[in-house]
């Protein structure tokens, strides 16, 4: 079966964790390593047992600021979609600063890759309940899929009553197709087993056994991964919280391993075509 793998890209230091110690005024103050971590992405993605189309969730910031990125991922083969401008949670914005963020991040990324960039992926996940609004915006805006509605408990986001497999969300502005991050259901809890930091804390083989159960019920899944993941050399933030440090830093030096194996044992492509291949041509 046919998953999909996607890669949000940002830097180390424009994590939502980080926000409340390193704010969007001072980015340019710091070391940027987003391209050389994005370029090593591109390489494992080339170099696994077979080759991987993924689907590149990139900041709207980023592609502005380094404008030769988007056009090199596209070159390998992988497809453009958006992650906003300035990974600003959703809930921290009105109606109309999401649908400027989401308007611009598109005609950014759609001149970039020549492509019709058509999901989006709110930061940190950040569509929840009281953001439903969200969808209606993401459409009229042109986007057909969201990759944003995580179905777990979280401090950050989540929404643990959402469905867990791929399903449609009717707008006023039409159709938005979800496609949420891989959980499974574990003693009445939906468990988060799908890439970022559960991907870095969990064994492999922990995880390698969820996804399998996942596939197992005919049910694709996505996995999601940053550059800064594959960066254990990475500049630290040591006024951070320490739950943020400690979920930020935990295993980076293995990531890279981990994704190796998991590029062996699982088929992937890009979340269009995951989509397609379910609910038919957008």
């Amino acid at each position: 079966m046919e998953n999909a793998f996607s890669v949000d890209v940002e830097d180390y230091y424009q994590v939502a964790a980080f926000s409340g110690v390193i704010s969007y005024s001072d980015w340019g103050d710091w070391e940027s390593r987003v391209v050389l971590n994005t370029y090593r992405m591109l390489e494992i993605l080339d170099l696994a047992v077979e080759p991987v189309s993924a689907t590149f969730f990139v900041l709207g910031w980023v592609a502005e600021r380094f404008p030769k990125l988007v056009p090199e991922i596209v070159s390998r083969g992988h497809e453009i979609a958006s992650h906003g401008f300035c990974h600003k949670l959703v809930y921290e914005q009105s109606e109309n600063e999401f649908r400027e963020d989401v308007i611009r991040t598109r005609q950014i990324l759609r001149s970039q890759s020549g492509q019709d960039v058509i999901g989006f992926r709110a930061p940190s996940f950040s569509i929840v309940k009281r953001t439903s609004w969200a969808h209606d915006v993401l459409a009229e805006a042109g986007y057909k899929y969201d990759s944003s509605v995580f179905p777990i408990h979280h401090d950050l986001h989540g929404n643990p009553d959402a469905p867990r497999e791929i399903h449609n969300i009717t707008t006023a502005n039409g159709l938005i197709r979800e496609f949420p991050p891989a959980v499974i259901r574990l003693f009445g809890q939906n468990l988060p087993v799908g890439g970022g930091g559960y991907f870095r804390f969990l064994p492999y083989c922990a995880t390698k056994m969820c996804l399998l159960s996942i596939n197992k019920k005919n049910m694709p899944f996505v996995f999601y991964i940053h550059p800064w993941e594959t960066d254990p050399e990475q500049p630290r933030i040591p006024n951070a919280p320490l739950k943020s440090r400690f979920r930020h830093y935990i295993n980076l030096k293995h990531t890279t391993k981990k994704l190796k194996k998991l590029l062996k044992d699982f088929k992937f492509t890009t979340i269009k075509n995951v989509l397609e291949n379910k609910q038919g041509k957008f």
